[in-house]
């Protein structure tokens, strides 16, 4: 069984700024996590919280290439982490399309289809509140999907 799941989506502003809207610790509290420990480079650890879920966790930069490719692995331990890629294709001056791909969930893990279907959740739902925030500058719909 193929574990990997992909969420993809155009937003209408050059692959910089979607670039830096992930790396930035303050532009990423504005749509995404409430905050990042650090800016996101190559290497490093940072620490991702959720002050609304009283929750944290570490993630670890694998790879980063400006305005292109991060890479980043989360969730656990070495066997339970998970690896997510996020590329950008920069279309034109104005349209960048990202997508978003997280792989190393376990088939044998007997909830699989129910983790997968909310990680494809949550991707679809952070690659909107990001679309809102650097095309309209929607800052509220953070932390706001009800499950």
């Amino acid at each position: 069984m193929d574990t990997k799941i992909s969420a993809k989506m155009k937003i209408n502003k050059p692959a910089n700024d979607v670039f830096e809207a992930i790396v930035d610790p303050v532009k990423i509290g504005k749509y995404w996590f409430s905050s990042s420990s650090e800016r996101w480079e190559q290497g490093k650890t940072v620490t991702l919280r959720y002050n609304e879920y009283e929750a944290e966790g570490d993630i670890n930069i694998l790879e980063l290439n400006l305005n292109n490719k991060i890479v980043f692995s989360w969730g656990g331990e070495h066997d339970e982490a998970t690896i997510v890629s996020i590329k950008l294709e920069e279309l034109d001056h104005n349209r960048t399309v990202i997508e978003i791909t997280e792989s190393g969930l376990r088939a044998e893990d007997p909830e699989i289809v129910s983790k997968m279907l909310g990680q494809k959740e949550g991707w679809v739902y952070m690659l909107s509140c990001l679309k809102s925030y650097l095309e309209n500058g929607v800052t509220d719909l953070r932390a706001s999907l009800v499950h």
